[in-house]
């Protein structure tokens, strides 16, 4: 895929397609809501899938030197971000929802609290109230450089809280925030005194924009390390998400030990097709990425000025990773309640919806929405058109 495919988006071939973003739309609403791309996969990816469809590859997938998406993972984590995972702890599910069931399951008990930023991913919310746990929100808040969370007294609130597990979503989704070392080191004391599980959703880590920079949370000491589970995956940056492959690599032992004497059907099994794809975007990849980059850091910038020149007041912080923006509409003519139902019905552009980004807790995420700039620059400016527009 060239430069110029980044820049010559086909709707009508995303609308005729099986993908939720544009396929679920009514004719002439633009999509800039879920977290697909509208452009294609690395030639490597496709190329990888053709071989195993000519091959007619599709029986039930076989090994026999090792699953080949765990070797992937930890070498990329190695090269990337400066992380080795310690070796035999990296199990392969289908997504990072099922991870995270799973792991709730094998780190916490029914009523026990998980802790988790708000706003945040929402399945990640729902799985944690269906699995008959307590959300502990902890709130992002914004300042004049940008959105952080508060740190004070957070061991005592967590306490009283009776947690037992702590979700870091890192890039956050949906500020863009890429916490920095100074952020993480206090989560990391405070959860090895809780005695916490970690789950560490770091499947936006290939999406930083230059110069902040990746941590994974299990590389800030041996303490963090032996507690967290890292989970990942090839679909986010490669615009593969159909293909359901992600990894976890279980650090802390007595989950590691629970998840052993578990069925392997427990864990379900990725397809041949998407474990090779998976492996192919991780190895040979980056090139295609890096042209990826450019075009979602134009994009950023274009979102940027857009709202600095705006009437009125979106409250916007450019994130720092992620192709994700998160609006405040408080203070502009669309006002603070369902902002995305408004410009759907009003504009004809299907945003995702703030309050969605907090259900089930007391963060008012009501006069927020988010909005995926993963599109050419052309149709990213249509989209920009409608909202102002209002």
């Amino acid at each position: 895929m060239t430069g110029d495919a980044f820049h010559a988006v086909d709707v009508d071939r995303l609308r005729s397609g099986h993908g939720v973003k544009w396929g679920s739309l009514p004719p002439g609403t633009l999509g800039a809501w879920v977290a697909d791309m509208d452009f294609g996969v690395p030639p490597a990816v496709r190329e990888s899938i053709l071989r195993v469809t000519e091959r007619q590859d599709f029986g039930y997938p076989f090994w026999p030197d090792g699953d080949p998406v765990t070797e992937a993972f930890e070498d990329r984590m190695a090269t990337r971000h400066g992380w080795r995972p310690e070796p035999g702890r990296t199990r392969v599910f289908t997504d990072l929802i099922q991870i995270l069931q799973v792991m709730i399951e094998h780190a916490t008990r029914p009523g026990d609290a998980v802790a988790i930023h708000v706003p945040t991913y929402p399945p990640f919310l729902a799985s944690i109230l269906r699995s008959g746990r307590r959300v502990v929100p902890l709130p992002m808040r914004r300042r004049e450089s940008g959105w952080d969370f508060d740190g004070e007294g957070l061991a005592d609130r967590l306490r009283a809280q009776g947690c037992r597990m702590l979700v870091l979503v890192n890039p956050h989704n949906p500020t863009g925030r890429v916490f920095t070392r100074a952020e993480l080191a206090p989560l990391a004391e405070v959860a090895a005194e809780l005695d916490l599980v970690v789950l560490a959703d770091e499947i936006h880590a290939d999406l930083a924009f230059r110069p902040a920079r990746h941590i994974p949370f299990a590389s800030l000491n041996d303490d963090a390390a032996a507690r967290t589970i890292t989970t990942t995956s090839a679909t986010k940056a490669f615009n593969i998400a159909g293909l359901r492959c992600a990894v976890a690599h279980v650090g802390a032992e007595r989950v590691h030990r629970s998840l052993a004497e578990a069925p392997l059907d427990y864990f379900g099994t990725p397809s041949t097709l998407s474990r090779v794809a998976t492996v192919a975007a991780w190895r040979e990849g980056d090139a295609w990425l890096a042209e990826l980059m450019r075009t979602l850091d134009h994009n950023r910038s274009l979102v940027a000025r857009w709202a600095a020149a705006l009437p009125w007041d979106l409250r916007y912080h450019s994130p720092e990773a992620t192709y994700l923006s998160w609006f405040d509409f408080t203070d502009t003519p669309i006002g603070a309640a369902a902002p995305a139902e408004h410009l759907l019905r009003k504009a004809r552009v299907l945003l995702s919806e703030g309050a969605e980004f907090a259900q089930g807790t007391d963060v008012d995420c009501a006069p927020f929405a988010r909005l995926n700039f993963a599109t050419s620059p052309s149709l990213l400016r249509e989209v920009l058109a409608r909202v102002a527009d209002l």
